[in-house]
Order: C-alpha cells, then structure tokens, then sequence
C-alpha cells in the first residue's frame, strides 16, 4: 500500500494498492478496472484497500447494465458532483461524458446545474434534483412529473441508484483526498 500525492502535494489521507502489488480478490478487481477503463483510476485504487472496492464496483456495474443510458448515466454523475462540491468526480465524469457519452461542452455545462436539451435527459435530472434536494423524501408530484415525462419504474428506481451510487464517490473522493487523475475540473 502506498500513499497518493495530490496535484498540491499533499498525501492522501488513507492509503492505496497498487495492482502491481495487489493479490486475490483485490488484483481480480483492479485487473477488471483496468481491462474496462485501460486504466486504474487514483479513487478506484484509494477504495481497493477495503471492501468499498467491491461494493462500489458491484452497484455500478448493475447500474450500467440498466435502463438508463450511459449519457443520461454521466449527466446525473455532473450534477451530483456539482452540487457535493467534488473536484475529482467533476473532472472523472466530465472527461468521460465528452469523450465516452459523447455529450456536446454545452451540455455537459448544462447538466451541472441538473438542466439538458436531451428532454428524457432532462426528465431524468428534474427527478434526480428532487431526490437530492429532498435526501429522498421526494413528494408524489416529483414520480408522476417523471412518469409523464415517459420514465418508468425501473428507471426511477435506477435513477435513485445513480444518485447513491455518485454521492458514495463524492463523499469518499473528498474525505480521503484523492488526487485528481483527470483533467481537472472545479466547482463553479
């Protein structure tokens, strides 16, 4: 285990695992990180040193192989890590969204403040701004303004699970100061 060194030089607050030096279950982790991303980011590397890892790789991976597009997927990440103040997130799903989701500068600017010219998209993000506005305690005119915008009941659950799963990273990212791997991006 190592530390990491942040782009202002300070060490992160926990320790990381190399995959070079990783064994077990936690080298068959890294090693599928790698094989998806060709790359093993800092925060994936900070999380492999418990059972986050495993936790967070697991609700992500479901959530890809779900209803909601990657796009619509990297526009809630944006907003979430707008709103939770995450430097690292910001600059992990902004690269992402324009380079892997294809999503146009100005939408990607869009989508920090929970707004898309996508109109699914922006359904998607009104009610993912009701459940982080609201911690989840989201009122039933929030679901039916989302139904009649055409997303279902999968997609509603699974956008709650977006949600949860990009407030995990930012809290995580920001506790232990993990240094940004990625062009950087800062919170308005």
């Amino acid at each position: 285990m190592n530390s990491i060194t942040s782009a202002a030089g300070q060490i992160a607050r926990i320790t990381h695992v190399e995959p070079a030096e990783a064994s077990g279950r936690t080298k068959e982790l890294l090693d599928s990180v790698n094989a998806n991303l060709g790359v093993v980011p800092n925060m994936v590397k900070v999380m492999a040193g418990s059972a986050v890892l495993e936790g967070y790789l697991g609700l992500a991976g479901a959530l890809g192989r779900g209803r909601i597009r990657p796009a619509v997927a990297e526009r809630i990440a944006l907003a979430v890590a707008e709103g939770n103040e995450c430097s690292y997130c910001l600059s992990v799903h902004s690269y992402l969204s324009e380079h892997a989701a294809k999503i146009d500068a100005a939408d990607i600017q869009a989508a920090r403040t929970f707004e898309s010219a996508d109109p699914k998209a922006a359904a998607a993000l009104a009610f993912a701004e009701a459940v982080v506005n609201t911690r989840g305690d989201v009122d039933e005119s929030a679901i039916e303004q989302a139904r009649s915008a055409g997303l279902g009941d999968p997609e509603l659950a699974e956008i709650v699970g977006h949600v949860a799963v990009n407030v995990l990273t930012n809290y995580f990212n920001k506790t232990f100061a993990v240094a940004v791997d990625f062009p950087r991006v800062d919170p308005r």
